[in-house]
C-alpha cells in the first residue's frame, strides 16, 4: 500500500456539472416511486415538527421524542450538525452553543433543491420568511442570541432558537442542539457560566423522552473523560443514550492489528455491555465549497475510514460487529429511523394528551366567555366578589390560628427580613441585638405575630433606668419637698421612674404594633397563593377573580388600611396603659410584691419565659442561644446612713438649708434642719459670717456641701473617714426600681393581651365585615368601577386571545394526529 494516510488529505475538486445533473434526476426519480411507508414517514414527521412549535410557542410540556445533543465545546456537535442538514451555514463562527439552545427541524423535501431556512418567531409557533444564503443564517441565530441576552442580562439562556431547514439532501429529523460543556468562563462572562451551561444541559436533557446524543472526540480516553459522569447523572443507565465518537480520523493512525481495533471499538468496561458507539469522521476543510462538494467530503471520508480499517490495519476489523456503526452514514441513517420509531410509538399517547389538553383549553375558553359577559352582569360580579372577598378573609383567619400552607420555607420571613422589610430595624432606646428564640426561622402568620410579641418583651426588660442629672433630682425632689409631709424622697424618685417609662416606654410600644402590623400585612399576598393553591387543588374555579385588576387592587387597598386602622388603635391602647401605669394616681411604683415571688417571681430575662403564662419554644436547628444578661435595673447596695455631727471647732463650717438637698442624706430629717434653723448661723475662725438663705422670695439656697480635696457631693465624713451615701444615689436607687415595677406591670399585665385583642381578634371576627363594607355597601355604579377600570377588561381579553390562538394549533395538531394515527 503505497499511502496508508491518504485518505486523511481531503480532496477539494468539485464534481462535473454532468456528474450533478445525473445524481439529481436519479434523487428525484427514486423520490417520486416513494412507497406509502415512506409518505407515512414524512407524514408523522411533520406532525410532531408542528406539535413541537406549538409546545415552544406556548410552553406547553408535551412528551415529544426529541434528540438533545450534548458534549464538550470543541468536541464536533456543530460540525455533526452541518453533516446532518447537508450544507454549511458556519454554525461554529456563531457560537451558539456557548448561548442559546437550537432546536433544528430538518425536513426532506425534495422540490428544495436549495436550502430553505426559517426560523420561528419568538414568542409565536409561526415562522418568518424563508432564508437562503448561508451567512445570512449565521447572522439571525448570533443577533437572537445577543439581543435575548441583553434582554435578560446573562451569559447563557435555556430559550431556545427554532430553525426549520427544508432541504432534498436533510433527513426528516430535529435536534437539540445544547452548549458545549465548558470548564472556564471566556473573557468578559460571568465566572459561573460553566455551572449554568451545565445546568442548563441537564434540564434540557432529563425528561424521559429525550434520546441523548452525546459526542466525544477519540482522543480523550473513556477512563479520563470531563463529561461522561455528568452524562451518567442524567442517564445512569445509557438506556436512552447515543454514544458518538467524533474526530475518529485522528485516533486511525495508532491502530496496528485488529485486536487493538476491536478492543477500542468495543469500549468495554466504561459504557456496558449494551452501549455500542458510533465512530464518525468528518472532512477537516473548512474552506467554502459548495453543497455538492460538501456531502461528497462526507461520503468519501466515510469510504477512507473503512477502507483504512480494511487494509490499514492488521488483520482489519470484525465488520460484523462494527461495520454499522462506523461511519457518518450509519449515524444518520440510525438516528432518522430511531426517532421515526420514537414517533411512531409514542403517537397513541400523543393523541391521548392532545385531546385531553384541547378539552382544558375549551374549559377555560368558556371560562372566559363567562367572565367576559360577566362584566356587565352587577349581580353575578357582587356574588362573585363577596365570595372571593370571603375566601381571602378566611384563609387569613387560618394563618393566624397557625397553619402552615403554603411552605413557611419560600413564604415566611425570619426576624431580620421582617425587620429589613418592614423598614423598622432595631428597637429604639435599646442598644441590644434583640434575638428572640426561632429568629432564624421563616414563620409567617400567628407564629410570626407571638415572635414579634417575644421580642418586644425582650426589648422592654434590656432598657435600664436612664441616669438622671442632680440638677433634675433637684428640681423634683425640692418641689415635693416644698408640699410638705415625709415622703418626698420616694414621691421624687417615683416621678423620675414615671418620667422615664413615658419617655422610654413609649417608642417601644409604637414599635411593636408597627412590626405586628407588618406581620398581619404580609398574609395578604399568602391568602391569596393558598386560596389559589385551594381552588387547584379542588378545581373550583368559579369565583376566579384573577383577571379583574381593579377590584384586586381595590380588595388589597382595603385589607391594607383595616391593618392600619388597627396599628392605630392599638397604639392608642397602650398609651392608654402607658399613661395609667406612670399616673401619679396609679399604685405600680408601691407594690412590693415583685421581688418576693408574688405575681410574677423574679424579673424577667430576654430569651426566657416569664412567669405570667408566656411561654416561647426555641424551634431552630442550632438550639438556643446563649442567655442575654439579666438586665433588670438591679438597685445598688444601700449603705447605711451615718448621721454626722457637724464639728464644733477646726476650719469646717456647715451651712444648713431649710430642704434637703439631693446631696443630703435621706435620712437626715426635718428635726435636724429646724435645730440648725434654731440655733442661728455658725461662725469660722475668723468670723465670718454665711447667710442661711430660705426659699421663697429673691433669696438662693446655698448647697449643702463639704470642701473635701476634690469638691466631694457626699454630705459629710465622719471623724474615722467614713463616706455617707447621698440623697442622690438613693433616689436614683429608688427610680430605678420603680422603672423596673412600672415596666413588669405594663409588660406582663397590660400591653401583651391588649396587643392580642387589638390584632388578633378583629382579623378573625371582624375582617370579613370590614371588607364587606368597604367594597359593597356602594352603589352599583362605583362597584362597577372596580371591574370596568383601566385595563382590566384589556387583560381579559388578551387572555383570551392567546388562549383562542392556543386552542386552534392544537385542534389542528389534535386533527392531524388522528390522520396520522390512523395509518399506524
Amino acid at each position: 500500500m503505497a499511502n496508508s494516510n491518504s485518505y486523511l488529505t481531503t480532496p477539494t475538486k468539485t464534481p462535473s456539472s454532468r456528474r450533478n445533473n445525473q445524481s439529481q434526476s436519479k434523487m428525484q426519480s427514486h423520490s417520486q416511486s416513494q412507497d406509502p411507508a415512506a409518505s407515512e414517514t414524512r407524514s408523522r414527521f411533520e406532525a410532531y415538527s408542528r406539535l413541537q412549535a406549538a409546545a415552544v410557542a406556548f410552553g406547553e410540556k408535551l412528551p415529544i421524542p426529541e434528540i438533545v445533543a450534548i458534549g464538550g465545546q470543541s468536541d464536533g456537535k456543530s460540525s455533526l450538525l452541518e453533516a446532518l442538514l447537508g450544507f454549511r451555514f458556519n454554525v461554529r463562527e456563531v457560537e451558539m452553543g456557548t448561548r442559546r439552545p437550537l432546536i433544528l427541524q430538518m425536513v426532506h423535501d425534495v422540490s428544495a433543491l436549495e436550502p430553505r431556512c426559517r426560523f420561528q418567531d419568538e414568542d409565536s409557533e409561526e415562522y418568518g420568511s424563508p432564508i437562503v444564503s448561508a451567512t445570512a443564517v449565521a447572522d439571525v441565530i448570533r443577533s437572537r442570541t445577543e439581543a435575548l441576552l441583553r434582554k435578560t442580562k446573562t451569559a447563557v439562556s435555556p430559550k431556545p432558537i427554532v430553525m426549520r431547514a427544508e432541504y432534498a439532501h436533510s433527513p426528516n429529523l430535529t435536534i437539540i442542539d445544547t452548549p458545549g460543556f465548558v470548564l472556564k468562563a471566556k473573557k468578559g462572562e460571568p465566572e459561573t457560566t460553566p455551572d449554568e451551561i451545565l445546568s442548563m444541559v441537564k434540564t434540557l436533557a432529563s425528561p424521559p423522552h429525550r434520546i441523548l446524543l452525546f459526542l466525544q472526540q477519540s482522543s480523550v480516553e473513556w477512563c479520563s473523560s470531563l463529561w461522561l459522569d455528568a452524562v451518567r447523572e442524567i442517564d445512569s443507565s445509557f438506556r436512552r443514550t447515543i454514544v458518538v465518537v467524533s474526530k475518529f480520523d485522528n485516533r486511525l493512525k495508532e491502530f496496528d492489528d485488529r485486536s487493538e481495533v476491536d478492543r477500542y471499538l468495543s469500549a468495554s468496561g466504561y459504557l456496558g455491555e449494551n452501549t455500542r458507539p458510533y465512530y464518525v469522521a468528518l472532512p477537516k476543510d473548512r474552506s467554502t465549497v459548495s453543497n455538492d462538494e460538501f456531502r461528497r467530503q462526507i461520503s468519501q471520508v466515510d469510504t477512507e475510514v473503512i477502507r483504512h480499517l480494511r487494509e490499514g490495519v492488521k488483520g482489519g476489523f470484525d465488520e460484523e460487529k462494527f461495520r454499522s456503526h462506523i461511519g457518518f452514514g450509519s449515524l444518520r441513517n440510525f438516528l432518522e429511523s430511531e426517532l421515526q420509531k420514537r414517533y411512531k410509538d409514542a403517537a397513541p399517547a400523543t393523541l391521548a394528551l392532545l385531546e385531553q389538553r384541547c378539552s382544558e383549553v375549551t374549559d377555560d375558553m368558556l371560562r372566559m366567555d363567562m367572565k367576559i359577559q360577566a362584566t356587565s352582569d352587577v349581580a353575578h360580579l357582587r356574588k362573585a366578589a363577596m365570595l372571593y372577598t370571603a375566601s381571602i378573609s378566611n384563609h387569613v383567619g387560618a394563618l393566624i390560628d397557625g397553619a402552615a400552607n403554603p411552605a413557611p420555607e419560600q413564604w415566611g420571613k425570619t426576624t431580620e427580613e421582617e425587620r429589613r422589610e418592614s423598614g423598622i430595624g432595631s428597637w429604639p432606646g435599646v442598644c441590644l441585638d434583640i434575638k428572640p428564640p426561632n429568629a432564624v426561622l421563616s414563620l409567617y402568620g400567628g407564629a410570626a405575630f407571638e415572635r414579634v410579641i417575644h421580642e418586644f418583651r425582650c426589648a422592654a426588660y434590656s432598657i435600664e433606668c436612664p441616669p438622671v442629672s442632680r440638677e433634675k433630682v433637684a428640681n423634683i425632689l425640692l418641689a415635693h419637698a416644698g408640699r410638705g409631709g415625709g415622703r418626698g424622697v420616694t414621691e421624687a424618685s417615683a416621678e423620675i421612674a414615671r418620667t422615664a417609662a413615658r419617655s422610654w416606654l413609649a417608642p417601644l410600644l409604637d414599635t411593636a404594633c408597627d412590626r405586628l402590623a407588618f406581620v398581619l400585612g404580609s398574609l395578604f399576598e399568602i391568602a391569596l397563593e393558598r386560596n389559589l393553591n385551594q381552588n387547584s387543588e379542588y378545581e373550583k374555579k368559579a369565583e376566579n377573580m384573577d383577571g379583574y385588576v381593579g377590584f384586586h387592587a381595590a380588595l388589597r387597598n382595603c385589607y391594607n388600611r383595616f391593618v392600619k386602622n388597627l396599628a392605630k388603635q392599638c397604639k392608642q391602647l397602650v398609651r392608654h396603659h402607658l399613661d395609667s401605669v406612670t399616673s401619679p394616681y396609679s399604685m405600680a411604683c408601691y407594690e412590693m410584691d415583685y421581688h418576693q415571688g408574688g405575681a410574677f417571681g423574679s424579673y424577667y430575662k430576654p430569651n426566657q419565659a416569664s412567669g405570667s403564662g408566656s411561654f416561647c419554644f426555641e424551634l431552630s436547628d442550632t438550639g438556643r442561644d446563649e442567655p442575654m444578661k439579666d438586665q433588670e435595673n438591679i438597685p445598688p447596695e444601700k449603705s447605711k446612713a451615718q448621721e454626722t455631727t457637724p464639728g464644733k471647732g477646726g476650719e469646717t463650717h456647715i451651712t444648713v438649708p431649710e430642704t434637703p438637698s439631693p446631696d443630703q442624706p435621706c435620712e437626715i430629717g426635718y428635726g435636724l434642719i429646724k435645730k440648725e434653723i434654731g440655733n442661728g448661723h455658725h461662725h469660722d475662725g475668723g468670723g465670718a459670717r454665711k447667710r442661711v438663705a430660705r426659699m421663697g422670695g429673691s433669696r438662693n439656697i446655698e448647697p449643702l456641701r463639704i470642701q473635701n480635696g476634690g469638691g466631694g457631693l457626699l454630705f459629710g465624713n465622719t471623724d474615722d473617714g467614713m463616706k455617707s451615701s447621698s440623697a442622690y444615689s438613693e433616689i436614683c436607687s429608688s427610680a430605678a426600681q420603680h422603672f423596673a415595677r412600672i415596666r413588669e406591670v405594663l409588660v406582663e399585665r397590660s400591653v401583651t393581651s391588649t396587643l392580642n385583642s387589638g390584632f388578633l381578634t378583629p382579623c378573625r371576627d371582624r375582617l370579613v365585615v370590614a371588607l364587606g363594607v368597604d367594597l359593597f355597601a356602594v352603589n352599583d355604579e362605583k362597584f362597577m368601577d372596580m371591574f370596568v377600570a383601566p385595563g382590566a377588561i384589556d387583560v381579559l381579553q388578551n387572555e383570551r386571545q392567546q388562549l383562542q390562538k392556543r386552542q386552534k394549533i392544537l385542534q389542528s395538531c389534535l386533527t392531524e394526529f388522528k390522520t396520522v394515527s390512523r395509518s399506524l
